[in-house]
């Protein structure tokens, strides 16, 4: 294909070098000529491995070349992608200049041009931007309309420094967002030879993947500081801590416990969290992170019962009680925590649990409940149905399957709030709401 792209810091150089050695014949875009003039004399405006001796190959080929100018570009080109930087602002926030500011030339150029362009944005941008500001800043200076006569699409870099070159040939994953099937066509085309799993996806979840990807990244990097930080101050080794944890790729490095849903609860997780926060300030270590685990499981609990006061219905039918489908453990459930508050804003409460038997809990189990929901045998019932016919709302507190059947179930007037998305593919609606879908 012939490629425009717009950027030639980092990520724009790399894959300009990277997709011009796979045949394509690319024109690299930047305001600053002296990235420009590097790029036409073969050489690279950034220090990565193999980048140098790929643009002086491919602009001996003459498969590269640069420009300043970006409407040149776009007239030689059918695939624009922008590759510009974004950022910070004081406050945090994006600076979106650069991408504005590239969008406005692209789309004066296509107002003049025939014949179909895909603008694909490769820039890290934060969700919403591209239907709040690439397209509207696109299809007014173009006077045409995307997805029609001119194609959108979003697709994240999963590049590191240092590695760039490597991860671009073997990505970890490939997502991309298009407003059409002819932009969707050529993305997929570029990337016909990695494997890598594809998902095809809305722009704002594509947009959104990039920042649950860094985020997470940084999360594992101060997790592991903070967790050194406690071991060296007990005379352990953080470093054969971390080797054994990362080991397990069942449950520590692994999707477990990384799908969007309820609070946690039961009898290790809250208690271990503590016990750790307490050994930290004895201490007298800084641990934030670690420190901020209990207060933002607080604040999904809040959330939760802010969702039901909102639907201002008394009548509540709970489904699930335990913290986890499949047991009766009600020590530090959320869903205990939950209805507490619930009866203390005078709320009407049938719950059904199939696996809370009272009469078979023993131990620090029942004393719990007890100590917590004193009159849990007045709101217990022993059908499914009943909890339905009661609830004006309907919470789904846990995973059991029986539960699944419900959403299909209920009245006009009812309504739904999942916990645990019970349902794959339920869509919020007027009767159903999920806590964070």
């Amino acid at each position: 294909m012939d490629i425009a792209i717009f950027g030639l810091g980092y990520v724009g150089a790399v894959s300009a070098a990277c997709l011009s050695k796979e045949g394509h014949n690319v024109i690299g875009v930047d305001f600053n000529d002296s990235k420009t003039d590097l790029i036409n004399k073969g050489k690279s405006p950034v220090v990565e491995k193999d980048v140098d001796e790929m643009i002086a190959e491919a602009v001996s080929k003459g498969t590269l070349r640069a420009t300043t100018d970006n409407r040149a570009a776009i007239r030689d080109s059918e695939l624009a992608i922008v590759c510009v930087g974004t950022p910070s602002a004081v406050n945090g926030n994006l600076n979106l200049d650069f991408v504005q500011r590239v969008c406005e030339d692209i789309g004066e150029e296509l107002r003049e041009k025939d014949g179909f362009t895909a603008i694909i944005i490769r820039s890290t941008v934060l969700p919403g931007t591209l239907r709040t500001l690439v397209i509207p800043t696109l299809e007014k200076a173009s006077g045409k309309k995307a997805g029609v006569d001119f194609g959108v699409g979003f697709f994240p870099e999963f590049l590191r420094e240092s590695t760039a070159v490597y991860d671009f040939y073997n990505p970890p994953k490939v997502v991309i967002a298009a407003s059409d099937d002819r932009t969707r066509g050529m993305l997929e085309s570029l990337n016909a030879d990695f494997d890598a799993p594809l998902s095809c996806a809305d722009y704002e979840v594509a947009e959104m993947v990039k920042y649950a990807d860094n985020t997470w990244h940084a999360l594992k990097v101060a997790f592991g500081n903070e967790i050194g930080s406690i071991s060296k101050a007990i005379d352990i080794d953080g470093g054969a801590v971390m080797d054994i944890f990362c080991q397990d790729t069942k449950l520590n490095i692994s999707s477990k416990y990384l799908r969007p849903g309820f609070a946690f609860g039961g009898s290790c997780l809250p208690k271990d969290v503590r016990a750790l926060n307490y050994k930290g300030r004895s201490l007298d270590l800084e641990l934030p992170l670690i420190n901020s685990i209990m207060p933002s499981n607080r604040s999904h609990i809040d959330r939760a019962m802010q969702m039901i006061l909102d639907l201002n219905e008394k009548n509540v039918g709970v489904l699930g009680l335990s913290f986890k489908a499949g047991t009766d453990d009600l020590r530090e459930s959320p869903m205990v925590e939950l209805v507490e508050r619930l009866l203390g804003k005078g709320h009407e409460i049938r719950i059904f649990d199939q696996n809370v038997n009272l009469s078979r809990l023993v131990g620090a189990n029942r004393a719990y409940i007890y100590e917590h929901l004193p009159h849990i045998a007045k709101l217990m019932v022993d059908e499914m149905d009943d909890v339905v016919t009661h609830g004006g709302t309907i919470v789904i507190g846990n995973s059991d399957d029986r539960f699944s059947e419900v959403v299909g179930r209920l009245n006009d007037s009812q309504r739904v709030i999942d916990l645990v998305r019970i349902e794959n593919e339920a869509k919020a609606n007027g009767g159903y709401n999920g806590i964070c879908w």
